[in-house]
């Protein structure tokens, strides 16, 4: 009890005196998960709207792959990651192993499919009135489908807070991708897993504590945003 009270006290000290170790990690995190999530939003919106408004041969696989692909484990990404960035694979040529973009591309394809899911799941939960009511009154295949998303923006927002934790709190891809390069690549996660195994449990609690602050400011906003 004495051990975890005395890393407590220690992981408080250096949140208070903003450690450098501390806030470089917490910043190349919100960086990646930050630029990640943006990524995966442009991409896997589109991708969940289609789904949702549109039918066509196969579409019942997408969905049920990308349902899939919730669960896929991160460590998997990062073999793939390390398969096409490594010299010896077919993007080799553009040095990005290692490097804080090899990491963002990384963890935009661990959050795509949550965006994807996310978007389908909201616009289904709306009522087929939406549509037809747009239409009724005149408004665009561009107007009804801005009509759409707005009405599930709740569903949306909900979607991008989920691929944003999901991204800032993983280690796999961020340690196989990015090296865990100290003031570089090195996130919240990867320094908490390096310095407990050092035996630095006060400095590896305060970057938990950290992690888990940076994920209540972002949900309370999103309730902020939502109550708006």
């Amino acid at each position: 009890m004495e051990f975890l009270k005395e890393g407590i006290l220690e992981a408080l000290r250096l949140i208070r005196t903003l450690d450098p170790d501390v806030l470089s990690a917490a910043l190349v995190s919100i960086r990646l998960a930050t630029l990640s999530t943006l990524l995966a939003a442009v991409i896997g919106v589109p991708i969940g709207f289609l789904l949702a408004t549109a039918n066509f041969p196969g579409r019942r696989i997408v969905v049920l792959s990308f349902n899939s692909l919730l669960s896929v484990p991160t460590v998997l990404i990062g073999l793939l990651g390390i398969g096409l960035l490594s010299r010896q694979g077919p993007l080799g040529t553009l040095n990005l192993l290692f490097t804080p973009t090899g990491m963002v591309l990384g963890t935009t394809i661990l959050a795509i499919p949550i965006l994807v899911v996310f978007t389908l799941s909201s616009l289904k939960a709306l009522s087929p009135l939406v549509r037809e009511t747009a239409r009724t009154l005149g408004a665009s295949p561009l107007m009804v489908a801005w009509t759409l998303l707005r009405e599930a923006r709740h569903g949306f927002m909900a979607a991008v807070v989920a691929g944003f934790g999901r991204i800032i709190s993983e280690v796999g891809i961020a340690m196989m991708l990015g090296g865990n390069i100290k003031g570089f690549t090195r996130t919240l996660t990867t320094a908490i897993a390096l310095e407990t195994n050092k035996g630095l449990f006060g400095l590896g609690l305060a970057m938990g504590l950290i992690l888990l602050g940076i994920g209540v400011v972002v949900n309370l906003a999103l309730t902020q945003v939502q109550g708006r």
